[in-house]
């Protein structure tokens, strides 16, 4: 996964870097340019990740694994980043999104604010379905599993939220 991830940052550097140097570049260049870029997810498989990092958050912060509730939303906001460059218009409405309706879900991870928790996680999936809405995806409605997506962790390891490398 790192390894996909760094490769995806190192094609978006190169795509980035190639719209604003190799300007008027050759058929060929601009051909390969073009098919990196069309091999990088655009919006759906990152916000599958996204959907996924949210769900395992709500049981990682009601079981006092704060640090892995940290974790996961670095990840989720980390999943979009193709997306500003596959689909520039969708990632400034999530950006816009997990940096002002998505604050109060990290501020209270970071308090370790359980009540707080809860109630702006629950305003977020509102908040979810109507942009879903808003974008023609009202047909995709968030809803909080019975049990994580990721069977495989251990939701009860008490930790703090600092606890996430940088």
């Amino acid at each position: 996964m790192l390894r996909l991830k760094t490769s995806i940052v190192v094609v978006g550097t190169l795509l980035t870097l190639g719209s604003s140097v190799v300007m008027g570049a050759d058929p060929e260049t601009q051909a390969q340019l073009d098919a990196l870029k069309a091999a990088i997810p655009k919006f759906a498989i990152p916000m599958r990740e996204v959907g996924d990092r949210f769900q395992n958050m709500y049981f990682a912060a009601n079981k006092g694994n704060w640090a892995l509730a940290a974790y996961m939303s670095k990840y989720m906001n980390g999943a979009m980043n193709p997306a500003a460059l596959t689909k520039a218009a969708e990632y400034k409405v999530w950006k816009g999104f997990y940096e002002s309706n998505f604050a109060a879900v990290n501020k209270a991870i970071q308090a370790k604010d359980l009540k707080a928790f809860n109630a702006s996680y629950t305003a977020v999936v509102a908040d979810c379905n109507s942009c879903h809405k808003a974008m023609e995806y009202g047909f995709i409605q968030v809803v909080k599993q019975d049990t994580p997506s990721d069977q495989g962790i251990d939701y009860t390891l008490k930790s703090e939220p600092g606890d996430v490398p940088k």
